[in-house]
């Protein structure tokens, strides 16, 4: 039998055997138990040998269900991004724009996948074929921006900058590995500063007001964090042209 490509993997439309057994492994299993390892270890120390230790097979009977771990890996990063929100329930109940609300939901959910699923981040860059899930991401921010008037340009841009977003934040927020290495920046950034701070005062002035706030009750409208702030100027710029594409059209 032919070695399955990625594409039919990822599909569910490689050859299947009409004869033989009953397979003692299932592909689904394979793959999450290869993200319990990945979510709890990382990627790099996840490899078909460690994978069928833990499953209680050889790694030669891996292969019978995966060629290898590129396989593997585009596997794990569709089942991990899971099946995308509903934008067109929230648009209906959401005292905003319908695409607004959308699309909030759209990057706030593809962010909780990111900070779920840390290696799923270096997984999510650079050509490679899409399964169902993760087209289903695409899909389910296109219907967001269905009505308005934007090209298919720059709806598939939209959703560029909206996961570029959250892909970067959570990369970077990961990248600081938790709350110690976070106070141990606190006191180098302190010591900078004591020596450094007149030198870059714009620098002092805004970390100070940053300061400040953190230690103030959080506002009525809700916690004004990194991941918010950007959408919501992504979603401003993206007023102004859906509204100057329906002026031009109302005068057309």
């Amino acid at each position: 039998m032919p070695t399955p490509t990625t594409v039919q993997l990822l599909w569910g439309t490689q050859p299947r055997p009409k004869r033989g057994p009953k397979p003692a492994l299932s592909l689904a299993g394979i793959v999450a138990e290869a993200i319990a390892i990945a979510d709890a270890e990382g990627l790099t120390n996840l490899s078909m040998q460690r994978l069928a230790e833990r499953l209680g097979f050889t790694k030669m009977s891996l292969y019978r269900y995966v060629p290898g771990k590129e396989q593997l890996t585009a596997l794990m990063l569709d089942a991990a991004m899971g099946t995308p929100p509903d934008t067109t329930a929230v648009q209906q109940d959401s005292s905003e724009e319908g695409w607004r609300s959308g699309l909030r939901l759209w990057a706030e959910t593809i962010f909780a996948q990111y900070m779920a699923h840390p290696w799923a981040i270096e997984l999510t860059t650079g050509r490679r074929p899409f399964g169902p899930n993760e087209l289903g991401w695409t899909e389910s921010a296109l219907v967001a921006l269905a009505d308005t008037g934007l090209t298919g340009s720059e709806r598939l841009d939209t959703i560029v900058l909206l996961n570029g977003h959250a892909h970067s934040l959570a990369q970077q927020l990961h990248s600081l590995g938790g709350e110690q290495p976070a106070l141990e920046f606190a006191e180098q950034f302190t010591e900078m500063m004591t020596e450094a701070g007149d030198r870059f005062p714009a620098v002092r002035a805004a970390f100070a007001e940053e300061a400040a706030a953190a230690q103030a009750p959080p506002p009525s409208g809700g916690p004004n964090d990194a991941l918010n702030f950007g959408i919501d100027r992504v979603l401003d710029g993206l007023g102004v042209l859906i509204a100057r594409r329906a002026s031009a059209g109302g005068r057309s």
